[in-house]
């Protein structure tokens, strides 16, 4: 099974309409097959506007060998992570309540 990843595209200054068609043309020719692309506008008067394009490609193999790299550290962060949070729970399997006063509302 081959993971897919989100990829985008920034378009920053198109300079003219006939450019920036021809510029969406050639992203949309270059899609893999069956991938729909999704078109955003970002960004702010301040630091300029670009138009974003998205979309899910297949993983390359040097993508799934750094993965499978950190793979079994992130498995090991993850599962010390779950321990503490277990011992601070103690043996009852669910955070301890605060048994002081309660609160009571006053209108």
């Amino acid at each position: 099974m081959t993971r897919s990843v989100k990829d985008f595209i920034d378009i920053k200054n198109p300079g003219t309409l006939d450019e920036l068609i021809a510029r969406l043309i050639e992203i949309r020719d270059g899609l893999p097959a069956g991938r729909e692309a999704e078109v955003r506008m970002r960004g702010d008067d301040v630091f300029g506007r670009k138009l974003s394009i998205s979309f899910q490609r297949p993983q390359t193999a040097e993508e799934a060998e750094c993965d499978a790299r950190y793979a079994d550290a992130y498995r090991a962060s993850r599962e010390r992570e779950q321990s503490r949070i277990a011992d601070e729970r103690g043996a009852t399997g669910h955070a301890p309540r605060n048994r002081g006063r309660r609160l009571r509302m006053v209108a």
